[in-house]
């Protein structure tokens, strides 16, 4: 049996799918399933289980022996989530609690971090464990994401295998109800289809170009089959960066969008809002030297390859809905 907190999620309903895909039916699906626009997400799923998360912790405990495995990817994702008391009870308190008891009954974990740990990128992107004391995170939602990492990394009693994913930028099919929080290609792909062009913020720093940010988009099945390769695989247990490892600017995201749409680009910019402008990444890009290290081959989808098999093979069929 495989748990997957989240599962109403982006991330974690395309895992469950993936599992699926792979064979694995016995699964123990747990979230808050009372968000209808989410239901989608694993209406078609085969599972043994929904389970709301509130009941999820004493179900663990008691029902152990017939676990196989958790993928705790359920969180607070949103970063413009300012109340530290949400993203504690939800991204520290609760995770700890699962860590408690995936030590105490030798079950193996994987867990979702975020690259948001890293701030401003002022001592890289590395997925060392030494630096994670010394990370800034720019909001509330990295900085309870980094309390965690680092609250693992002193723990004396451990699972028997666990790995923390720092999540890069990822996009891909199972994010329609994210709103604001969906990929900059979501987004994209809308406004073309909408008023055939888009609007990309404007760059306030001399070093970068409009439009030439740069960001690690990470396609979300290239996640999945990371987490895949973990389950089976069980490395070092440790933190892990997850992105493509190489980063791209928005114009690539976006003329790349447009060539899988047939249209001709329209571009323009805008200013970056005063409220994140001081705060706003220009550069990340996922270290990914030690998953690599520890035996991780398959390559990842360029940035060309995934938009197109995102937008071609999923949004298009969706809008045409």
């Amino acid at each position: 049996m495989i748990v997957v907190t989240g599962a109403a999620g982006f991330i974690a309903s395309f895992l469950a799918q993936h599992l699926n895909e792979l064979g694995f039916t016995d699964l123990v699906l747990v979230d808050d399933f009372s968000r209808q626009e989410k239901k989608e997400n694993y209406a078609s799923l085969s599972y043994s289980k929904l389970m709301d998360r509130k009941f999820f912790l004493n179900w663990l405990e008691t029902t152990h022996d017939m676990v196989d495995f958790v993928f705790h990817l359920g969180a607070r994702t949103d970063t413009t989530e300012f109340k530290m008391d949400i993203l504690e009870e939800l991204n520290l308190h609760y995770s700890q609690a699962i860590w408690r008891i995936c030590s105490l009954k030798a079950i193996p974990l994987v867990y979702a971090s975020s690259a948001a740990t890293y701030g401003l990128g002022e001592f890289g992107y590395k997925d060392d464990h030494s630096l994670s004391d010394k990370f800034q995170p720019l909001n509330p939602y990295g900085i309870s994401k980094n309390e965690f990492d680092k609250w693992a990394l002193q723990q004396s009693a451990t699972p028997p295998f666990w790995a923390g994913l720092k999540f890069f930028n990822i996009y891909g099919p199972h994010e329609n109800h994210k709103g604001r929080m969906a990929s900059v290609i979501f987004h994209a792909f809308h406004q073309i289809q909408k008023n055939g062009e888009m609007k990309l913020f404007r760059s306030h720093n001399p070093n970068y170009s409009d439009g030439g940010q740069l960001r690690d988009f990470v396609y979300v099945k290239d996640v999945t089959t990371v987490c895949q390769f973990l389950m089976e695989k069980r490395p070092e247990s440790g933190i892990y960066n997850l992105g493509s490892g190489k980063a791209r600017t928005f114009l690539d995201l976006v003329n790349y969008t447009f060539k899988a749409l047939n249209k001709k680009p329209i571009i323009s910019f805008i200013d970056t809002p005063i409220d994140i402008r001081d705060k706003y990444q220009y550069f990340t890009e996922a270290d990914m030297s030690k998953l690599i290290g520890q035996g991780y081959n398959k390559p990842f989808h360029s940035l060309e390859e995934g938009v197109e098999d995102y937008v071609k093979n999923y949004l298009v069929n969706r809008f045409r809905d």
